[in-house]
């Protein structure tokens, strides 16, 4: 992570010269008025003063904007009043329309499941909602249709993400409002399949968070977007947030809504598409920073203030208390929330879209919350970066003796993220997010995945806590290894488990993959040119082509089209990720077509051979033909691209 160490002295020397004079340079503020703050509580948790926070973020903000992101908003809170409200970049790059965050409108992303959250624990105080209840006793006969174990799941495993579902892409989101169906037709169509048993394995799950949306209507009788606009955002004062999948209960956020980009190159960037959501609880918030600030205020009170969002203290209490963790010593998750290892205690939640990224992060014992949005793709300096500066990291505190602690070599291995798809052709990509482990010495650890790294340190038994590396192993926090017999079972980590790699999807399993795939499609995209080539040899010669070379000449033009038929498949998933599965099927349909006709090509050049005198050329060009079919198909049998 770029700590920018220097900078960040400059700046607090200049807050303190600042202090000395008097001179408070708080923003603005459109909805809270300013408070006096005593002197020792006018600092971040990390140690920031507040009368140098524009200054401190201003300096880190230069970094990035216009060079890795777009634009951004940021609103900061101490003790529920905004400290500062400032928006950078832009907010449409064309129309050169700067951000604001009191007016710009972005999508929150996954911090939308915070307001399913929220609204289940109004139904636990209202005595609707029993988190230890089997779920299914709160939907309709039947529903669910993929389960695999008979163990209940319940609305504590929808909150930890531990029920066991896998990873399903398709149906999860749409570039046209057109598309959306209604919540409960959108869970059906993207049931996953449930792959862990119930309460074992954390995997995030966007099916489960809308599934717990759905039990909100059910138990209701309202539209979850109904529910929460009158019992969330109404009681909260925010005018300029909605849950609507299409947004129709306030189409003027569409008017101040930013454009999203993904990133194209250095200082480049590429206006990306809208995301509309049939399973909407999970990700569909299209609102401004100071409207989430609105929520984050209501959960962080004063002594002796209630809730906007509760009748009792105490249920606020309980929904912030830690309800999951895997080891004492690592954060776990408080009822949705996850936590995080700060100088103090935070909780916090991320958000993702096509073209949006978001970062809500709340320090109830500071009274303090940063809240970041971004309307790009993946953006982590700025979400994770600035975040981590203004909230500080929990100092690393190594034992000093090395006794029971374990040697590090015996973790080391390739592991894949529990939160995957193992059903069908996208399973492929989940193995090239898988997490490489080596041990830098018998005490430290490395961690790779994607090309970047970050070393991590064994504070406790199996505990690791980061020493450095990148700002992306901020998202994975603190780790805990599960070990059984002297082999890692499962790595615990924030919002997604790691799972040891099987061997038949070992690094050396995946390399002759590679190199069957390589050989087959090159072979495949070359011969037709060689049969085109042949053929005007043969109309010179004026030579008819045997049924043998017809045969061959099917099967190599077959196996030519299932290679393209495939790269067309996996370029539009690349382009644009979140389809609904009826977009793809027609690829899937031509991929059984072609292989029949292949097989049956097959059949008839080897029936056609054994009454067919062949020189030893040939006879090799035929089999290596009919070979490299089979290993094609072969590949595509094992990665799923007929599911």
């Amino acid at each position: 992570m770029r700590r920018l160490v220097g900078k960040k002295i400059v700046s607090i020397v200049l807050s303190l010269i600042v202090l000395v004079s008097i001179f408070f340079s708080w923003p603005v503020t459109s909805w809270a008025a300013k408070a006096t703050i005593s002197k020792s509580e006018n600092t971040t948790p990390s140690g920031i003063p507040i009368s140098g926070l524009e200054g401190f973020v201003d300096n880190y903000m230069k970094d990035y904007i216009g060079k890795t992101t777009i634009g951004a908003a940021i609103v900061i809170l101490k003790d529920n009043q905004i400290v500062l409200s400032k928006g950078y970049g832009d907010a449409d790059i064309e129309k050169n329309i700067p951000v604001d965050p009191q007016k710009t409108v972005f999508e929150w992303g996954s911090i939308s499941k915070l307001f399913v959250w929220t609204s289940v624990m109004q139904l636990v105080e209202q005595g609707k909602i029993d988190l230890n209840e089997d779920i299914r006793n709160y939907l309709p006969e039947g529903f669910l249709t993929k389960l695999k174990y008979d163990s209940p799941i319940t609305m504590l495993d929808l909150m930890h993400h531990t029920a066991g579902f896998e990873d399903y892409i398709f149906e999860v989101g749409y570039s046209s409002p057109d598309k959306v169906k209604p919540l409960e037709e959108g869970l059906k169509l993207a049931e996953p399949v449930q792959v862990y048993k119930p309460g074992d394995v954390v995997a995030y799950s966007n099916f489960g968070a809308s599934l717990a949306g759905y039990i909100v209507e059910r138990l209701t009788g309202q539209d979850f977007y109904q529910y929460a606009s009158e019992h969330i955002f109404s009681k909260i004062g925010s005018q300029n947030a909605s849950i609507h999948p299409k947004l129709s209960d306030n189409k003027k956020l569409l008017e101040n809504k930013a454009t999203g980009y993904k990133p194209g190159g250095p200082s480049q960037f590429n206006e990306s598409n809208p995301l509309y959501i049939s399973m909407y609880p999970s990700g569909a918030i299209n609102g401004t920073a100071e409207d989430l600030a609105k929520f984050a205020s209501a959960l962080m009170l004063k002594e002796g203030e209630s809730s906007p969002l509760f009748q009792k203290k105490e249920t606020l209490d309980e929904f912030l208390t830690q309800s999951y963790s895997a080891n004492e010593n690592i954060p776990g998750n408080a009822h949705g929330f996850w936590e995080y290892a700060g100088q103090k205690r935070g909780l916090t939640h991320r958000g993702n879209t096509e073209a949006f990224s978001s970062n809500l992060h709340i320090v109830p014992e500071e009274n303090f919350a940063v809240i970041i949005l971004t309307n790009q793709t993946g953006e982590v300096d700025i979400r994770y970066g600035l975040t981590n500066e203004l909230v500080g990291e929990e100092p690393v505190s190594v034992a000093v003796s090395n006794e029971n602690m374990p040697d590090a070599r015996e973790l080391e291995g390739t592991y894949t993220p529990a939160q995957r798809t193992y059903h069908g052709f996208l399973n492929f990509y989940y193995e090239l997010l898988s997490l490489k482990i080596t041990a830098v010495n018998d005490r430290e650890i490395q961690l790779g995945v994607l090309g970047s790294s970050a070393n991590y340190i064994q504070t406790s038994p199996y505990v690791y806590k980061k020493i450095k590396g990148h700002t992306l192993f901020s998202t994975i926090g603190p780790i805990y290894f599960h070990v059984k017999n002297g082999k890692v079972t499962q790595i615990s980590a924030s919002t997604t488990d790691y799972l040891p790699v099987s061997t038949g999807k070992s690094t050396p399993f995946l390399i002759i993959h590679l190199i069957l795939a390589i050989l087959c499609v090159v072979y495949l995209i070359i011969s037709p040119f060689v049969l085109l080539f042949q053929g005007i040899r043969r109309r010179r010669k004026k030579h008819p082509a045997s049924p043998l070379q017809r045969w061959n000449s099917i099967l190599i033009l077959t196996g030519t089209a299932i290679v393209i038929n495939n790269f067309v498949l996996v370029a539009r998933m690349l382009m644009v990720s979140l389809r609904g599965y009826s977009e793809i099927v027609g690829h899937i349909v031509i991929n059984y077509g072609l292989t029949a006709l292949g097989v049956v090509s097959i059949v008839f050049m080897l029936v056609k051979g054994r009454k067919t005198e062949l020189t030893k050329s040939q006879k090799f060009y035929y089999i290596l033909s009919m070979v490299m079919f089979l290993i094609l198909i072969f590949l595509l049998i094992v990665w799923q691209f007929y599911r």
